[in-house]
C-alpha cells in the first residue's frame, strides 16, 4: 500500500520551492524538479502517492518567512529521516540563531564529534529539508560560502535575508 504524501509548490524570490508533508511534518523541501523530489521520497518511504496542494500550515509558515517573518520556521514540524548522526547534525542546525552562521568544525564540536567537519559537511549535504533545517547557515572556517544544494547564490540570499530581518 502506498504512503500518502502531501506536496506543494511555491514561488519564492529565489526560485520555485517544492515540498512534501507526511503525517503533518515536513519531510522534504528543496528547489529540485518534482521528479527528483518524488524519487527521494520513494527511496525513503517506498511506494508513495503524492497529493498536490498538501502544504497547509507549513506552506503558510514558509510564505511568512519569505515575507520577512523569519521566526515563522522555528516551530514547523520536521521529519527528515536520516541516520542518528544526521539527525543530531540537523537538530543542531535548527539551533543556530537566525541571522548568524557557524563553521563546519564548530558544528562538529557542537554535536560531540570534534574534528569531524567533513562528516558534518556530508550530513549537511544530505539534509532533505532546505531552509527549515538551515544548512545554509554553515560556512567555511574563514567565513566564505561553500556548496549548497540549491546553489551558492541562494545560500547568500538566505543569509542576507535572515541578517536583514533578524530580531524583527
Amino acid at each position: 500500500m502506498a504512503i500518502r504524501i502531501g506536496t506543494f509548490e511555491m514561488s519564492t524570490p529565489i526560485g520555485t520551492l517544492r515540498g512534501a508533508v507526511h503525517d503533518g511534518a515536513l519531510c522534504a523541501l528543496g528547489f529540485e524538479p518534482w521528479s527528483e523530489l518524488e524519487g527521494r521520497l520513494a527511496r525513503r518511504f517506498g511506494e508513495v502517492t503524492c497529493d498536490r496542494g498538501g502544504g497547509g500550515p507549513i506552506e503558510a509558515g514558509l510564505r511568512r518567512y519569505f515575507e520577512g517573518e523569519i521566526d515563522a520556521l522555528r516551530d514547523l514540524p520536521v521529519d527528515a529521516g536520516g541516520t542518528p548522526f544526521e539527525r543530531r547534525v540537523w537538530a543542531a542546525l535548527r539551533e543556530i540563531p537566525v541571522g548568524t552562521s557557524t563553521a563546519y568544525g564548530r558544528l562538529a564540536t557542537t554535536v560531540g564529534t570534534p574534528g569531524a567537519a567533513r562528516a558534518v559537511g556530508t550530513a549537511n549535504a544530505r539534509n532533505p529539508v532546505a531552509i527549515v533545517v538551515p544548512c545554509h547557515r554553515v560556512v567555511r572556517e574563514d567565513g566564505s560560502l561553500s556548496g549548497y544544494a540549491g546553489g551558492v547564490h541562494r545560500k547568500r540570499w538566505l543569509l542576507d535575508h535572515e541578517a536583514r530581518h533578524a530580531g524583527g
